[in-house]
């Protein structure tokens, strides 16, 4: 598998970040959040003007290496043709909730983006829009690449680590 240019796409909550800075630093490659693009203030909940989003990330696409993760289908949609792989963390929406409860436990359990984001998390297979599961399973479907599919924290973990022990290979 060549993870030169790795996507990660997948529910929040699933593991994409903690995936993605482990290929990134075993590979000694770029990491990108789609986070950092999508979001203007994380604080405040203020997107970044689409365009601006699109553009950062095409200019973090046109490298030669890199794993970028994200939720948003729209971004990924417009970079998955400089991928070399695609992986789906495709976790149960449960689990996801759980995770970001575990992440986000020192923060006030009435913070209105917390539970925002919970109630985001529990929702994506119902989720309509480029970054709920059918619009995932649409990429992953049309994506010709060296592709696969985490089914839960265990293949995730089995991933990383057979990755390390066969050696973490760039083309």
């Amino acid at each position: 598998m060549d993870l030169s240019r790795t996507l990660i796409i997948g529910n929040s909550g699933s593991g994409k970040s903690w995936l993605a800075e482990r290929l990134a630093s075993q590979l000694q490659i770029p990491w990108v959040d789609l986070d950092a693009i999508h979001w203007l203030s994380d604080e405040h909940s203020i997107a970044r003007p689409r365009a601006e989003a699109l553009g950062m990330a095409r200019i973090a696409a046109d490298e030669e290496h890199w794993v970028i993760e994200g939720v948003y289908g729209w971004i990924v949609s417009e970079l998955i043709h400089r991928a070399t792989a695609l992986i789906w963390l495709c976790i149960d929406d449960e689990e996801c909730v759980a995770n970001i409860r575990l992440r986000e436990a020192n923060r006030d359990e009435q913070d209105e983006r917390l539970i925002a984001l919970l109630d985001w998390a529990g929702s994506y297979r119902a989720r309509e829009g480029s970054s709920g599961f059918a619009a995932h399973r649409q990429l992953f479907a049309g994506f010709a690449g060296s592709k696969i599919k985490l089914m839960n924290r265990y293949e995730i973990t089995a991933f990383v680590n057979t990755r390390k022990r066969d050696g973490f290979k760039i083309g």
